[in-house]
């Protein structure tokens, strides 16, 4: 059920970039994945386009990698700051440099020789609590993070789809590094943003009648 919007497709291409087989086949994806430790050095710059997500989650994965690269954006994505998510990336030990200290695309990106930490961020984000777990599988030991509330948790289901545990309280999460990922078949479910569209119409259409099916929440 792949979504190809421009979001998406960009993550498939700075993959790809790093060595990684994708296969598009109709609705369906075929990631023929390297592990971790076998992405590549990028010969280009990686470019998300407008993914705000992309480049996040795909900061912490490239914090444990062992090799220079650089991420940019549209200007939309040149204008917000990234400084949550580089900041526990850098305690982690990744080597992180960018527009004002590391606020701003480009981002030049050195990973490799996590250790662990404790973080507590300032604000419940799925995309800072993504980056920090990916880096932190990562990392030497065990890297805990803690929120002032629990925000979405569809991360944390994966890594636990694809054989990674994870230990959870009401406002933390804890992740072991150095565990191996499996393989596994993903049914990714409608949009409920797109849905809501049909939701929408279907209210103000009288006697009207809507059957939206696979849509996730």
């Amino acid at each position: 059920n792949f979504l190809p919007g421009a979001d998406c497709l960009s993550t498939i291409d700075c993959f790809r970039k790093m060595g990684v087989d994708i296969e598009q086949k109709g609705t369906d994806v075929v990631i023929h994945g390297k592990g971790l430790k076998g992405l590549k050095e990028p010969s280009d710059i990686l470019d998300v386009g407008n993914s705000g997500t992309t480049i996040r989650l795909m900061m912490g994965i490239l914090a444990g990698c062992e090799f220079h690269s650089t991420l940019i954006g549209d200007e939309s994505i040149a204008k917000r700051p990234m400084k949550r998510v580089t900041g526990p990336l850098k305690q982690l030990g990744a080597k992180i440099d960018g527009r004002a200290n590391g606020e701003y695309t480009p981002l030049s990106i050195r990973g490799g020789n996590l250790k662990a930490i404790s973080y507590e961020s300032p604000v419940a984000s799925a995309q800072i609590k993504s980056a920090v777990l990916l880096a932190g599988l990562q990392a030497e030991g065990t890297t805990t993070l803690t929120e002032p509330h629990k925000s979405r948790d569809h991360t944390e289901r994966m890594l636990s789809m694809f054989g990674v545990s994870l230990h959870e309280d009401a406002q933390s999460v804890a992740i072991e590094g150095g565990q191996t990922l499996k393989a596994t078949d993903v049914f990714v479910p409608g949009d409920i943003s797109s849905a809501a569209f049909f939701l929408v119409a279907g209210s103000i259409v009288p006697n009207s009648r809507i059957v939206l099916r696979n849509v996730g929440l």
